[in-house]
């Protein structure tokens, strides 16, 4: 009667042993594919999101150019601006890294916005003196101080917050990607457990 008893015994435990061996292998098995669904998504949130924005500037430009006897010589002009701006995330430049055993994909890298400005610039009543006449390098100084302005406005404006909020948009993805699959989002040290945690982490 022992002898058999212990025939069932050994018996049982081999079953067992060989089903958990089997979850075992299945368990790896879907922890690898879940790994490279996720590698392959991240790839397809990479690309480039963009936000535009009209701005106008008036400006005005003065030189004087001192001459013989105290004369001054001055030229001036009025510039008028209308320009487009874009404001733009590189997305294939984001980096992270996997863990298969601990399940989790943690954000390391978020690339810098862009910030490109397309300015069209007119001269009105320009005015200039014989000996002080406008150059290139005139030109030059007032597409400078242009760019200057434009962006110190934009800056100030709701185009780089609205930029932020798509780039969130397009992060928001990633995270529910990891989180339909049972995996962990993580970025600067702290583990994502909301749409709206990640929000907060950006701002």
């Amino acid at each position: 009667m022992r002898k058999i008893l212990f025939g069932i015994g050994i018996a049982l435990v081999l079953v067992f042993g060989v089903q958990y061996c089997e979850y075992r292998k299945d368990e790896k098995e879907r922890v690898i594919r879940h790994s490279s669904i996720i590698q392959k998504q991240l790839k397809n949130v990479g690309k480039l999101v963009v936000t535009e924005g009209s701005y106008a500037e008036v400006l005005s430009y003065e030189d004087s150019k001192k001459l013989y006897f105290d004369f001054f010589s001055t030229k001036k002009a009025l510039v008028v601006v209308n320009a487009e701006a874009t404001i733009s995330y590189d997305l294939s430049l984001i980096q992270t890294e996997i863990s298969e055993e601990m399940k989790t994909v943690t954000i390391t890298h978020i690339p810098e916005p862009e910030l490109k400005v397309y300015p069209k610039i007119e001269y009105y009543d320009m005015e200039e003196g014989y000996f002080n006449k406008f150059t290139a390098e005139d030109l030059n100084v007032i597409a400078s101080r242009v760019d200057d302005s434009l962006r110190k406005k934009i800056e100030a404006s709701n185009l780089t917050s609205n930029a932020q909020n798509r780039l969130i948009s397009e992060l928001q993805k990633i995270y529910i990607l990891t989180n339909s699959m049972g995996w962990t989002l993580e970025y600067k040290g702290e583990v994502l457990e909301s749409q709206e945690s990640l929000n907060d982490l950006m701002l």
